[in-house]
């Protein structure tokens, strides 16, 4: 029974392209997690403002959130695989970029914000072609929750692995090696890509206006009410809980009187604790178990961030911020599997770009708010307040979202004979 429940965890590797996707994207986030620490202790070590960390992620994720649109017509239109060679290639050189102006020690911040940005323009395109590939690599449909259950573990793991590598690398070699490192790591997800063999693309045969696409979009997302009530959520989390992480450096540095090391350390334990998310996400096999997941992820992240912003000692604090991990991207993975599952597959792109939208749209705006509110009432009481609306926007959704999810699309009913 162990073995079988192990298999049944990790199932979506029996497909190969999935495989190499899944390795070559481990290598990347990590090193792309070492540039976001390194990014946001560098701009506190030169401020020391908290309204500037937030305005950094404002400046990354903005960008994303206007073009995002566009970027899911792009993956509609055109092959997702050549998109993400193009992104993933253009994240590469952004790094380079980052790294080169660090190492040579004359930097100002609007340089750094303004690599931010050309990041965020690149993220714009890569996200909503991103995730709907993993349904190209995925030969059994079935197996598609695991993948996207197992995505997100990989991103945990590198969440947990990247900041406690930054924090050291910082403390002994400085922002420009972490820099350097993420550069040199784009080259595992490049490879990995060029190994795949995908279906060959079969383009829409009739290519529409942008505003016309753009209106079926949305419309679509009015006729489907659980995507758009599980959307709904996803942007109030984005806007007003997730932005939690912006303090970190301020909890680190102030409350826990430590260093750039002290800040990987809380940013690894909270990713040990997605990990753990992430994987018994990962063995569920009832998709109708999803919708009590995301509800209860969101009510367990509230009470993370209480308990973790009441304590000033950190050895104290290390199992609340395992919480706040088990919690905080679970609602995101739970969320994006029942949009993805839920979604047509004429319509996947352009869905994932109104997903990515909410996020990185509300995101920057909730890190900008974070920022001011906790430069008035202090970091602690702003994440006080953060777990207080965890928990109501958990209550209040849970009445609608539970009647809705038994609802199944008649498109579906067709594809599932």
């Amino acid at each position: 029974m162990r073995t079988e429940r192990i298999t049944s965890t990790f199932r979506a590797f029996e497909n190969r392209n999935y495989t190499l996707f899944f390795c070559g994207q481990s290598v990347s986030q990590i090193g792309t997690w070492m540039q976001r620490t390194a990014v946001s202790w560098v701009i506190y070590s030169m401020t020391h403002s908290v309204f500037m960390l937030g305005l950094a992620v404002f400046a990354q994720q903005f960008p994303s959130f206007l073009l995002s649109l566009f970027g899911g017509i792009v993956s509609d239109r055109y092959s997702r695989y050549k998109i993400l060679l193009v992104t993933q290639t253009a994240s590469m050189i952004q790094a380079v970029m980052l790294a080169t102006l660090i190492l040579q020690n004359h930097y100002v911040i609007w340089e750094i914000l303004t690599l931010s940005v050309v990041l965020g323009i690149i993220n714009a395109f890569d996200v909503p072609a991103r995730q709907p590939m993993v349904h190209d690599m995925i030969n059994n449909k079935e197996d598609l929750p695991n993948a996207l259950a197992l995505n997100s573990a990989m991103v945990n793991i590198a969440r947990l692995v990247g900041p406690a590598l930054s924090g050291i690398v910082l403390n002994e070699f400085g922002a420009g090696i972490c820099f350097s490192v993420n550069a040199v790591s784009f080259v595992a997800v490049i490879g990995s890509l060029l190994l795949m063999k995908l279906p060959a693309f079969q383009p829409p045969l009739i290519k529409k206006k942008v505003i016309t696409e753009l209106a079926e979009g949305f419309a679509y997302l009015k006729d489907t009410p659980l995507i758009g009530l599980v959307m709904l959520m996803l942007v109030l989390l984005s806007l007003f809980v997730l932005p939690y992480d912006t303090m970190m450096p301020v909890f680190a540095k102030i409350i826990y009187k430590g260093d750039a090391a002290t800040y990987g350390y809380i940013s690894s334990f909270i990713g040990l604790g997605a990990i753990m998310g992430s994987l018994f996400m990962a063995s569920i096999k009832e998709v109708s178990h999803l919708k009590l997941v995301l509800l209860v992820s969101v009510a367990i992240l509230g009470a993370g961030l209480i308990f973790f912003s009441r304590i000033q000692y950190l050895p104290a604090a290390i199992p609340f911020a395992i919480v706040i991990g088990f919690g905080s991207l679970s609602p995101m993975t739970a969320g994006i599997t029942i949009i993805q599952m839920q979604s047509a597959p004429e319509m996947r792109g352009r869905v994932m770009s109104y997903v990515a939208m909410a996020y990185f749209g509300m995101l920057p705006l909730g890190s900008l708010l974070v920022g001011m509110v906790s430069q008035k009432v202090s970091a602690p009481l702003t994440m006080f307040y953060q777990g207080i609306l965890a928990l109501i926007i958990a209550a209040i959704f849970s009445k609608y979202i539970l009647k809705q999810f038994g609802e199944t699309r008649p498109n579906d009913k067709k594809a599932e004979k």
